[in-house]
């Protein structure tokens, strides 16, 4: 099957944001490590085996760049975080409120001098995919922003008074994570920051008022926790960053649309594309993107849906990416499902039939587009 190729330091045409949902057998073997019955081991290589099987349907389904699933993960944040030095996991009294539904309580909290150790969990998991996605596709890394620390994490005022004072360590700590999987072969990240909606309503800027920030001035803490994490990486690493309001179960977290931060994302990331969430009126219209101003920075609509199976009208999409290009130009753009299929292990309410349908509903848009 004939793919899509890139163009220099853009995502591929036809994309996917990183998360697959996890197979009945994967889920089962999970269970079974967590009451006991079989060891880490045996975990893993079940994990190794269904890991295979997904990087081999994601080429016959003509995806160029290929992930993992996060099939090692149970939270698409949660666990690379809670690898790094000083940070620790923990299970709150109640879980973060989505719209319709209560998720599974986890959170993270900083208790400790933070850092990335040389043994982070995370680099076997991408040392293993970039061995068997071969030369002819590219391993792509997801990991999550520094932003989802800073905002979704608690920080003892022991070891760091506030967010401000966190920032030098963990943009340090990204610098090394970065580099890191570098050296092991990785040629594409994608930083998921989900803190980017709460600038998008008004719920979400009253949050953070809370947390004693002006907003405004929270964006820039925010670019500036991006930028310094990026500082001095290689010229041939391509970066990009997703940006979505909340994905659990096929609920979402938060609405609005991208104009009040549409600034900071647009022109003050260095980043080399923006995966950004489209696919209903939650996240508003294409107006935002104007504020791109570089002919370098690629943006990929995330105009199919993860939350449902029903599939988009073809002539609808394509009309939609015609609107984008009104905006910036059709060169600058791509195509991807909005999500990930699976942001957590339980992953959302659609089939894996309906799942495979959308990817190759992505890649034959992009084909006829691009």
């Amino acid at each position: 099957m004939t793919t899509i190729h890139t163009v220099k330091k853009a995502p591929f045409r036809g994309e996917q944001v990183g998360s697959f949902l996890r197979p009945e057998r994967l889920k089962q073997a999970r269970s079974q490590f967590a009451s006991g019955n079989i060891t880490s081991e045996q975990l893993r290589d079940i994990e190794n085996e269904e890991i295979v099987k997904l990087i081999e349907k994601q080429k016959e389904a003509g995806l160029q760049a290929i992930t993992d699933g996060e099939f090692r993960r149970s939270w698409w944040h949660f666990d690379f975080l809670e690898g790094l030095e000083g940070v620790e996991g923990f299970d709150p009294d109640i879980g973060l409120n989505f719209v319709g539904i209560e998720a599974r309580n986890r959170s993270i909290r900083v208790t400790g001098k933070v850092d990335f150790p040389a043994d982070h969990p995370m680099l076997a998991h991408f040392r293993f995919l970039k061995e068997h996605t071969g030369p002819d596709h590219t391993a792509k890394m997801t990991i999550p922003s520094p932003n989802m620390l800073l905002l979704r994490g608690s920080i003892d005022e022991n070891i760091y008074e506030n967010i401000e004072a966190l920032l030098p360590d963990l943009t340090k700590t990204y610098q090394k994570a970065i580099q890191a999987f570098y050296d092991l072969g990785c040629r594409y990240l994608q930083l998921d920051d989900t803190s980017w909606s709460s600038y998008l309503s008004e719920k979400g800027r009253t949050a953070i008022r809370k947390l004693g920030y002006i907003p405004e001035d929270m964006q820039e803490i925010a670019a500036k926790a991006i930028n310094e994490s990026l500082a001095g990486r290689p010229d041939d690493l391509l970066v990009t960053m997703h940006i979505c309001r909340g994905n659990y179960r096929s609920h979402y977290f938060a609405e609005g649309s991208y104009d009040a931060a549409s600034k900071t994302i647009f022109g003050k990331l260095d980043v080399d594309g923006l995966f950004l969430e489209f696919d209903d009126e939650r996240s508003g219209g294409f107006e935002p993107l104007r504020y791109v101003n570089r002919d370098d920075l690629y943006v990929v609509l995330g105009l199919i849906t993860t939350k449902v199976g029903e599939i988009e009208d073809k002539a609808t999409i394509k009309k939609r990416i015609q609107e984008a290009s009104e905006y910036l130009p059709l060169e600058q753009l791509c195509l991807s499902p909005q999500c990930g299929f699976a942001s957590t292990e339980e992953g959302n309410d659609i089939s894996e039939g309906d799942q495979w349908n959308k990817i190759q509903h992505v890649i034959e848009i992009a084909r006829e587009v691009w």
